[in-house]
């Protein structure tokens, strides 16, 4: 079994938002511990951003979280809320032998929560860190949580991986 993270639109703009019930603050901290603990574990990490559709210039803030990335990582480049679709996502991960993906990042309802349904479509397992994503509003995030991502695979934490 070869299991990657997929950390999800960290990037300032989006980090800087009201979030809840974790600041994007305290996801972007908690999501640098899990990717250096799988990098130290020789297991691929995967950043995905989203940039919009038909925008010449995209706003602000619209790159990876500062000194996120680092080399030998996949980056990935959405222009929907999931990242398998047109980003040719699923080629790179079976390329890498990987068979599940470990989610976190923002927004839980969106961006992690579709793309999460598209890897079990294509066949992933499928793990989230729950204290690595965070919501719009804290009631959302709970929700999918301990209702949707359950039912999808294993809900953890960041101290499981690290």
């Amino acid at each position: 079994m070869t299991s990657a993270l997929i950390l999800i639109d960290l990037m300032p703009r989006i980090v800087a938002l009201p979030l809840a019930p974790h600041s994007g603050e305290e996801v972007l901290a908690r999501c640098r511990r899990l990717a250096d603990a799988f990098r130290a574990g020789n297991r691929p990490v995967v950043l995905v951003r989203v940039e919009r559709p038909n925008v010449s210039v995209q706003p602000p803030g619209s790159g990876f979280a500062e000194d996120l990335a680092r080399p030998g990582d996949v980056l990935v480049v959405k222009r929907t809320v999931g990242a398998f679709h047109g980003t040719g996502l699923d080629d790179r991960l079976r390329a890498l032998g990987v068979d599940t993906l470990v989610f976190a990042g923002l927004v839980t309802t969106m961006g992690v929560e579709s793309t999460a349904r598209a890897a079990s479509d294509h066949g992933y397992e499928v793990e989230f860190v729950a204290d690595a994503m965070s919501g719009f509003e804290a009631e959302e995030h709970d929700f999918s949580v301990k209702r949707i991502f359950p039912r999808f695979g294993a809900v953890r934490d960041t101290g499981d991986y690290t």
